[in-house]
């Protein structure tokens, strides 16, 4: 997996130099330049990267990612590039390929979708290797992924296998709350992006009861 993480990391760059820094992320808020700080930020200052996931710590981890977002861009760029420092657990390949598949390539992707004017036609083309990695990160992550979805949750990938990540609620509980299974079809790397609460640029096709689709739709996913 560590092969598919650097080669993420470094189209990402590509990528982020193409832009330049004030381009538009799927990241609300988030121009490109404050998403480059971020993934500094979480390799470089992990006392600060708390606040990505604990609200009370959040005001200090925007102030330092917001310091690096100063940095000149070539610099910015080359920090995410070079990759953690030696001292940090992700410098080990197989760490690495662990915590920044997914990270980068849907990171990646927040970028290259939101270019104006985005669409289906335009979706690159993602590697046979890079799927499948994709596929085993849904193994490990796609229940907490799928975790507040308030239906059952079925992810299939042609030629890769089907896997369920969340059960239907229990029929004997309220039958107000009652709800079945949505099957969720796609290359894993856009069900990848769906999980992770990309669902409006994510290639997938929901099949199972309308008003159950529907709600999955409207619940918040991702880690």
């Amino acid at each position: 997996m560590s092969h598919t993480a650097r080669e993420e990391r470094r189209a990402l760059c590509d990528t982020l130099v193409a832009t330049g820094p004030g381009a538009p992320t799927l990241c609300e808020g988030w121009l490109t330049r404050d998403l480059a700080a971020h993934l500094v930020l979480r390799e470089r200052r992990p006392d600060a990267a708390a606040g990505v996931l604990l609200p009370a710590l959040k005001g200090r981890t925007n102030r330092i990612r917001d310091e690096f977002a100063q940095l000149d861009w070539p610099v910015l760029v080359d920090l995410v590039r070079n990759g953690p420092p030696a001292w940090m657990p992700t410098a080990i390949p197989r760490v690495d390929g662990l915590v920044n598949t997914g990270e980068f390539f849907v990171h990646h992707e927040d970028v290259l979708r939101a270019a104006p004017g985005w669409g289906a036609a335009d979706r690159r083309e993602v590697s046979d290797a890079l799927q499948e990695d994709l596929w085993a990160a849904l193994a490990r992550t796609g229940r907490m992924m799928f975790r507040r979805s308030p239906v059952g949750v079925v992810l299939v990938a042609d030629g890769y296998g089907r896997r369920a990540v969340k059960r239907p609620p229990d029929p004997s509980g309220d039958p107000a709350k009652a709800h079945g299974t949505v099957v969720l079809r796609g290359l894993p790397g856009e069900l990848f992006l769906y999980g992770f609460n990309r669902k409006h640029v994510a290639q997938v096709v929901a099949d199972g009861e309308p008003a159950d689709a529907w709600h999955l739709a409207q619940t918040r996913l991702g880690v």
